[in-house]
């Protein structure tokens, strides 16, 4: 799919394609939510060190350019910092909670900047990417067994919590290994795998999803395929249900958006649509509220957390926002006010700077990688994950889940590079 790297061996791609594989063994050491914040230091400082450090006597690559995508996700996340930095001053916040608010910043926006520069300045190979996360899929699938008969058996959800605990974070569902949760709603089981809960799941197994499609050999692409299809099913994520329909077959009508076939293909369907438009808009409806009654109770409180930030937002703190997320009501579970959805999240927390410093990066990302996938397999892969963040942003907070996202930050990084090396070569 991607040109061959120019040492097939190079560490950063070794690296990489380890720390994936290990998935499973380092979740159950309840080590995830450090590998991923590590990873991303080291491939910078690996970068750093190559270009910027290394004695003139050692021969090294030429210093790689960074393209203008990576640019706009280092000035957006920086902007975010400093909004995250005004809102606190704003809101009379100590220093120490500052501090930490900072730290989460580094733990979670941060690394849309370290993998995306990795992926476009180091030698990582698409290919060692997908090969991994197929691997990855493949162990999913084998344990999946055992996941699903825990709850029959009588097994507990929960087998423990890593002592790793004690370095922080979030809390404590990061670092424990998990068999199983219960849905409060219905009172079945609903399975993460090694995410901390099952709309995440859904987010991530989408992701290996599209990774397994652009795999090149058919075992690995079958697996990879089932794999994800059961963790999406298991988690019960309607999102994630969504997701699995939409993104694909979008990417795909977007790289053949200049084929004459496509459009010669479409006028049937098109004529359809037209036709029967009143009965599809009918069935669309029922399909929504459908959807929306699968989990009403986590649809009550998703929304009254929505609600909440953006009035709170608006009348408080509409520039820079409140600086720290606060526990709702038991209305709302005592969730915090923003959670499950990165715009509120982004406004109650860093206000509409901080919304802006993620839409900016996002929507770039979204047109430069929709460009590209006209003319690459890697822009058609980097424009679906952009497009599966994209989805995500509306039912998770991404900046929380980024130690298990990083693999399409690294695909992202990738596509950059690549467009930017095209623009080049055009002499745009």
């Amino acid at each position: 799919m991607a040109s061959p790297a120019t040492d097939p061996r190079s560490i950063e791609d070794r690296l990489v394609g380890l720390a994936l594989v290990a998935t499973w063994p380092v979740y159950a050491v309840g080590g995830l939510y450090v590998l991923g914040p590590v990873l991303g230091v080291v491939l910078v400082a690996i970068l750093a060190s190559r270009n910027y450090f290394t004695p003139g006597r050692v021969a090294v690559p030429a210093r790689p350019r960074i393209p203008t995508g990576v640019w706009i996700w280092i000035i957006g996340m920086a902007v975010m910092l400093v909004a995250l930095w005004i809102g606190h001053a704003s809101e009379g916040h100590s220093a120490g909670q500052t501090l930490k608010s900072t730290i989460g910043w580094a733990k979670g926006w941060a690394l849309f900047v370290f993998f995306p520069l990795a992926g476009a300045c180091l030698d990582i190979r698409v290919e060692t990417i997908i090969r991994a996360a197929s691997i990855t899929a493949l162990i999913s699938l084998l344990i999946t067994p055992i996941l699903y008969l825990a709850p029959i058996i009588g097994l507990p959800e929960i087998l423990y919590v890593s002592p790793l605990q004690i370095i922080g974070g979030p809390g404590p569902e990061f670092f424990a290994v998990q068999l199983y949760s219960m849905d409060p709603g219905d009172g079945l089981p609903r399975w993460r795998y090694f995410m901390p809960w099952s709309p995440a799941a859904g987010l991530v197994a989408n992701m290996y999803l599209l990774l397994a499609l652009e795999d090149r050999r058919k075992f690995w692409k079958v697996t990879g395929v089932i794999s994800a299809l059961i963790i999406i099913v298991l988690s019960k994520s309607r999102l994630g249900l969504m997701t699995a329909v939409i993104v694909w077959p979008t990417a795909y009508m977007v790289s053949r958006i200049t084929h004459p076939g496509l459009w010669l293909t479409s006028v049937l369907p098109a004529f359809a649509v037209m036709l029967f438009s009143q009965p599809i808009l009918a069935w669309i409806n029922q399909s929504y509220q459908a959807f929306r009654g699968m989990r009403a109770g986590s649809t009550r409180v998703r929304e009254a957390l929505g609600r909440i930030a953006i009035e709170r937002w608006q009348s408080e703190a509409p520039l820079f926002g409140h600086g720290i997320v606060e526990r709702g009501s038991h209305y709302v579970e005592y969730m915090p006010i923003g959670s499950h959805h990165t715009w509120f999240g982004l406004l109650y927390v860093k206000g509409a700077v901080g919304a802006a410093s993620l839409a900016v990066p996002l929507v770039w990302t979204f047109i430069e990688s929709a460009i590209l996938a006209m003319v690459d397999p890697v822009g058609r892969l980097c424009f679906s994950i952009a497009l599966l963040l994209a989805l995500f942003t509306i039912g998770e907070n991404l900046e929380i889940l980024t130690y298990l996202i990083w693999p399409g930050l690294l695909i992202l990084g990738i596509g950059m590079r690549r467009a930017a090396d095209r623009r080049r070569d055009q002499g745009g």
